[in-house]
């Protein structure tokens, strides 16, 4: 039977939405100038849920050109862990599936991935802007010989304007990935904290990018 994305993608922006609320249970793991990482057990595979919160010196509207999930954004510029990121069904205006491919990491230790996501775009009346994904299957996306097949469980990221700090933005993220492949759970669990706060200090140099 045909996927359903669009309710898949609605209920990934629910779980986000939930997990925003949610505050209990995280326990920090890093904490750099730009972002505070916390994790927890993950309820939906047998990983960790990560938890980024910072606070970008840019505008949402300049924090969402850096982030939104589009064919030729400038992600994949800025992103070390982007390598490509395509469109490969657009399924309504706030829905399409799309594939991010990931180069090999942590000194070659994580092999280039590759991953299949419905991801959804949500503006909230107070200016919010939420991007949420969870992994699906696809026609056109059969898995690649060069790549490992990893999987997004709920994720995604709130652009979060902050009252009267027109050229503040707050960034909420939750990152929930099974990598796939045989890697030791010691390694996955030093990659995650390390890379989410690579990703909050490149977006805050790719903001301050887009100002210049």
């Amino acid at each position: 039977p045909a996927m359903d994305y669009a309710a898949l993608a609605a209920a990934a922006a629910e779980n986000m939405e939930l997990y925003r609320r949610d505050s209990g249970g995280w326990r920090d793991c890093r904490r750099t100038s730009e972002v505070s990482v916390s994790w927890r057990p993950s309820a939906e595979f047998a990983g960790h849920a990560y938890r980024g919160e910072g606070t970008v010196p840019a505008s949402p509207r300049d924090v969402w050109e850096c982030i939104k999930p589009v064919a030729g954004g400038l992600r994949t510029k800025w992103d070390q862990n982007v390598k490509d990121f395509e469109v490969v069904e657009a399924v309504s205006d706030t829905v399409s599936v799309c594939r991010t491919t990931t180069p090999s990491a942590f000194m070659r230790i994580i092999s280039p991935r590759e991953f299949v996501d419905v991801v959804l775009i949500k503006q909230y009346e107070d200016g919010t802007m939420l991007s949420a994904a969870t992994n699906v299957e696809h026609p056109l996306c059969p898995p690649q010989p060069n790549f490992v097949r990893g999987f997004n469980y709920p994720c995604g990221c709130f652009c979060i304007p902050l009252p009267g700090e027109p050229d503040r933005t707050q960034l909420l993220s939750f990152f929930q990935t099974d990598l796939g492949g045989y890697l030791p759970q010691t390694v996955v669990e030093s990659f995650f904290p390390a890379n989410i706060a690579g990703f909050y200090s490149n977006l805050t140099k790719a903001v301050k990018a887009l100002k210049a």
